[in-house]
């Protein structure tokens, strides 16, 4: 029987969605670490025993096992959350609500990113295929953030709740990419949205994310345990042990 170990979160700076995997953490509000991983920088080799594919965000769960990709990471906090509201019962309508938005939010609303993201991380010059790539970045995530501040016009919360769930930590994360990318003035063009993400950047667990990211000594409601080192995890393919267990 494997030993109960804190949970450690692997998450990439900057701006990365793993954020949102950081907020819920807070949210759930039981022990967890995290792992900083550089992305503009060389990744550690050790990592792609978490996620060969090198990607984040990725986790090591409480059971020791190796849990990528934020919507498989998310819905795994949100079944421990039930009580907090971060997550539901699954069968039920309400999980099976939270998963399609989940879905929506890691393909849709990701993907209109992309062209955006391919313009940052490909360093293209190319002044045509620039502003084919920029334009039809903001297209897209202009089609996506007018679905969003339909949605968000008469509910707090995604899922039309009183508590977020692990999708509202998910649309913070990477609904601050419009501003990242200077796509449009939020405030003029989607006014619900920008009232949701400002109500959310005063969340003290989102506070807290942003600064971590920051690479502060930021302190959270007591959930987080520190970072670690990746050295001192002993990862195999599927499981690690660690002298964290006794932390």
């Amino acid at each position: 029987m494997k030993a109960e170990l804190k949970p450690v979160i692997f998450y990439g700076v900057p701006s990365g969605c793993s954020l949102a995997s950081v907020i819920a953490s807070e949210w759930l509000g039981q022990p967890y670490h995290l792992v900083r991983i550089e992305m503009m920088d060389k990744w550690p080799e050790q990592f792609a025993r978490v996620n060969p594919r090198m990607k984040t965000p990725a986790m090591l769960t409480a059971q020791g096992d190796s849990l990528t990709e934020s919507l498989a990471i998310l819905q795994h906090i949100g079944q421990r959350g039930v009580a907090q509201g971060l997550g539901f019962i699954p069968g039920t309508p309400n999980a099976d609500r939270l998963a399609s938005m989940l879905s929506y939010l890691v393909t849709d609303l990701f993907a209109a990113f992309a062209p955006l993201w391919k313009l940052y991380d490909a360093g293209i010059n190319d002044p045509v295929q620039k502003s084919v790539l920029r334009q039809y970045g903001e297209d897209s995530v202009r089609v996506e953030y007018a679905y969003l501040d339909e949605l968000l016009a008469d509910r707090e919360w995604l899922l039309g709740g009183t508590k977020p769930t692990v999708a509202d930590a998910y649309l913070f994360a990477i609904g601050r990419w419009a501003e990242y990318h200077k796509l449009f003035a939020l405030e003029e063009t989607f006014p619900n949205v920008a009232r949701y993400m400002r109500k959310l950047a005063q969340d003290p667990a989102v506070k807290f994310a942003l600064e971590i990211e920051k690479n502060s000594d930021a302190r959270g409601n007591g959930s987080f345990q520190g970072h670690v080192d990746i050295a001192q995890l002993e990862i195999s393919k599927a499981s690690f042990t660690s002298n964290l267990a006794a932390a």
